[in-house]
């Protein structure tokens, strides 16, 4: 059986069942982030969607004011032509068939893949490797683009994909602990927004059920989104 901390019953028991302002929940995140690293800020979304049917999926893309506070690995598949190099516009790594080759062969030491769209039929093979990590290329997604240049950078700025999991619920990594205050309430307010008008259209009902904000290693917090 799975042991609570002390660490984290002391911190668990600031939180009051109850639902927070973003202000309030935000300065009670920092209180119980007590770990001996820096921990994230996540937010979690608990919406009223079934992923399998097609028009109740959401995957798109945000770009944080403040970033994540992350070194965002990114890498490149390019035609063999290309001239572009990885040390000169800032990704991890750019390849043709020799990194479509490594990513098969198990290399998977990055954060975001982006590919131009002549190679997406060679990379159709690497699905069983990128799918379950959530790392295939896709438009939607702004990973399959022409403009590998733009791309790498604005990841690498902090644009962020995500994606709804099959339980019906999006985690998405808004800011590092430390920020200050309102650069965190800026991140969450852009999130916010962006999921709030990818709203699938196959929706029944209410869309959003609940609102969680919380440190990598901290306690859940609810939000009362309905004054957001």
């Amino acid at each position: 059986m799975q042991r609570t901390s002390k660490r984290f019953k002391e911190v668990k028991s600031l939180v009051e069942p109850k639902q927070y302002t973003l202000e309030e929940a935000i300065n009670l995140l920092k209180q119980t982030s007590t770990a001996k690293f820096v921990e994230s800020s996540e937010v979690h979304f608990c919406l009223n969607l079934n992923p399998k049917y097609a028009d109740q999926q959401l995957r798109a893309t945000v770009a944080l004011p403040h970033g994540t506070g992350r070194n965002i690995r990114v890498v490149a598949i390019t035609s063999s032509d290309s001239s572009l190099k990885a040390n000169e516009i800032g990704a991890e790594r750019i390849g043709s068939e020799d990194l479509i080759e490594a990513i098969n062969t198990g290399y998977t030491d990055f954060d975001v893949l982006i590919a131009e769209p002549d190679m997406m039929p060679k990379i159709a093979k690497l699905g069983r490797v990128l799918g379950p990590k959530g790392l295939m290329p896709s438009p939607k997604a702004g990973t399959v683009t022409k403009d590998i240049v733009g791309a790498i950078q604005e990841f690498k700025r902090g644009k962020l994909e995500y994606r709804v999991d099959k339980t019906g619920i999006v985690h998405i990594n808004f800011g590092k602990v430390d920020f200050p205050i309102i650069q965190l309430q800026e991140n969450f307010s852009t999130v916010f927004k962006s999921i709030m008008q990818n709203k699938p259209t196959g929706v029944k009902g209410k869309y959003l059920k609940k609102l969680y904000i919380c440190s990598t290693m901290g306690p859940s917090i609810e939000l009362d989104y309905s004054i957001l």
